[in-house]
């Protein structure tokens, strides 16, 4: 399966309370994503949390679409990415 950054702005700030809320919306969002064979790995938000860099697992790019779409984000770009282990060396 190939990896993906998804780069993603939000105006007004991010906000995913940290409690059965905020779970429930994050497994939603996992389920979503499984319809189509995406798996989201793990995210990166800047301090200000206007833009967050999401890694996924997934088939395309338009897998990520589709599901960004039914789960209301948004999706500035999307790069294929290969993982550079700095362990590899040793």
């Amino acid at each position: 399966m190939a990896r993906y950054v998804v780069e993603r702005t939000f105006p007004e700030g991010f906000n995913l309370p940290m409690n059965d809320a905020g779970a429930e919306t994050c497994s939603l969002v996992v389920s979503n994503n499984a319809e189509e064979h995406v798996t989201w790995l793990h995210s990166y938000f800047t301090k200000d949390k206007t833009k967050s860099f999401c890694i996924y697992e997934a088939p395309n790019p338009e897998a990520i679409r589709q599901v960004a779409r039914r789960n209301n984000l948004p999706v500035d770009h999307i790069t294929e990415v290969s993982v550079l282990d700095p362990y590899f060396y040793k």
